[in-house]
């Protein structure tokens, strides 16, 4: 076994839980960090030290270098993991960490650099012979020059910022008069929420799949960890996620040829941790490629579901030059089927968050179910964080067991104090285009779950009367 480590977790919330639970498997230390404005989180449960990040918002704290290094170096700390959002795709945190003697959990900061800026990482992935959505060569300055492009490749095109993500930054426009309403929104949007105000246009392909590549590295190989579909979203953020893809079906030649190309994007920037590459597919089965993620994944559970490996505690292992948990390609394959929905506190017909307190909560785990969450009686959903506040999961021997065993674990979870979107995630599972996995990332808009839904809610004492039913039906056993 190797030497104990110290691992600083620079997060919050179900990611910061997961991490930590790695990080103990691993035999190390995990030291969590608490705010102002979150002094009881739960994810401290989970970890072995807890330290003190001052300040009451997340440019104060979780986006605070110079303070977390601070703290890292006066506790001793040997690594630290990022997580998902914050700083996990930060080129300048990477090099803050290293140069301040510790390891980063996560890519090395040349790969974050090349894969963070969209155009550069559409310019590398044309190099390495990966297909791309056709657009422009570069980042498009002027409103002229985006009409141009629009006009030579027709419309629908996508406005997208080049250091965007999770939704932001991004217009769809139909016609050039949307297109100069747009264009220097788009810009402000880049610059008000990535420092950026850069952009690229794209050919916009209407009814996408949204087909992504788990990626795996050390040092020396890089594997692919089959893939997810991430189809159904709203504002491009996604809602429900699954593996393998219903939409690639049982065409293995595909299922290759993506994961392949996958991998060779990953070796063209010398990948050396776990990342996502995500692309988008066409009703034919053409696929292009859309992005990188330079961490890890909301998503990752399923591809550890189907798979069996613990893509966390392998990204540890990877950071500190230890051998990962495989040794070839040919070791890794899918077995049975796997479907993640995010729980989240927001208006299930709106789909816009909806802070508030969580004042009691139940869920029920039967066999293939997995629940990771941050939810605690009295916890505070504040707007200062995602409104994501834990992911079902449930693991089949096919699609049809994966899908009876969801229904059944949303079911039995039950939120109380909050607007939350379990009712939503409901009549998703049980709509039938979802059930045929025929759907695109049109799905939120065409199908409009939403509509047909009426919000259930539960007073104190109703939940209250649930509880204790459930108790003693257990002590009753």
């Amino acid at each position: 076994m190797s030497k104990v480590k110290r691992i600083l977790i620079a997060n919050r919330g179900e990611i910061a839980i997961r991490i930590a639970k790695a990080v103990n498997e691993l035999g190390h230390d995990s030291i969590g960090l608490w705010t102002d404005n979150e002094p009881k989180a739960y994810h401290l449960e989970f970890c072995k030290e807890w330290v003190h990040l001052p300040g009451s918002n997340i440019t104060e704290t979780f986006l605070n270098i110079d303070e977390i290094i601070k703290l890292a170096i006066a506790h001793k700390v040997d690594a630290i993991h990022p997580g998902y959002g914050f700083l996990a795709e930060n080129s300048d945190f990477v090099r803050s960490v290293e140069k301040a003697g510790m390891v980063f959990i996560g890519p090395n900061a040349n790969a974050i650099d090349l894969m963070g800026d969209k155009a550069k990482s559409k310019k590398l992935a044309r190099k390495a012979g990966v297909p791309t959505v056709p657009g422009s060569e570069g980042i498009v300055e002027t409103i002229e020059e985006a009409r141009k492009v629009s006009s030579e490749m027709g419309f629908p095109v996508l406005l997208k910022a080049v250091a965007g993500g999770g939704g932001k930054g991004m217009r769809v426009c139909f016609n050039e008069q949307e297109l100069d309403k747009n264009f220097e929104a788009v810009k402000r949007e880049g610059a008000a929420s990535f420092g950026n105000p850069d952009l690229l246009i794209e050919k916009y392909i209407l009814d996408p799949r949204h087909i992504e590549v788990q990626i795996l590295a050390d040092k020396n190989d890089i594997y692919h960890v089959y893939e997810r579909e991430c189809s159904i979203q709203r504002r491009h953020q996604k809602v429900v996620e699954e593996s393998p893809s219903p939409f690639i079906g049982e065409d293995q030649e595909l299922r290759e040829r993506i994961c392949k190309t996958a991998v060779d994007l990953a070796k063209a920037v010398n990948y050396d941790s776990a990342g996502t590459v995500e692309f988008i597919m066409d009703g034919d089965k053409s696929f292009y490629f859309l992005e990188m993620n330079t961490r890890i994944q909301v998503e990752h559970p399923i591809t550890e579901e189907v798979t069996g490996i613990d893509l966390l505690v392998n990204m540890i292992k990877s950071a500190f030059g230890e051998p990962l948990d495989i040794s070839s390609q040919n070791e890794i394959s899918q077995k049975g089927h796997a479907i993640e929905c995010r729980i989240c506190a927001e208006d299930p017909i709106s789909l816009l968050p909806a802070p508030g307190v969580i004042n009691g909560f139940s869920y029920q785990l039967n066999q293939g179910v997995r629940f990771d969450h941050c939810i605690y009686p009295g916890v505070e959903v504040t707007p200062d964080f995602d409104p994501m506040i834990g992911k079902l999961i449930t693991f089949g021997i096919n699609r049809d067991v994966a899908i009876r065993k969801m229904k059944e674990a949303l079911e039995h979870l039950k939120l109380v104090g909050l607007k939350n979107n379990i009712e939503l995630q409901k009549v998703i599972v049980n709509e039938e285009s979802f059930k045929k996995g025929e759907y695109s990332t049109k799905y939120i808009d065409l199908i409009k779950p939403q509509e047909s839904l009426k919000e259930k809610s539960f007073t104190d004492e109703e939940f209250l009367t649930l509880v204790m039913s459930e108790l003693i039906s257990k002590v009753s056993l």
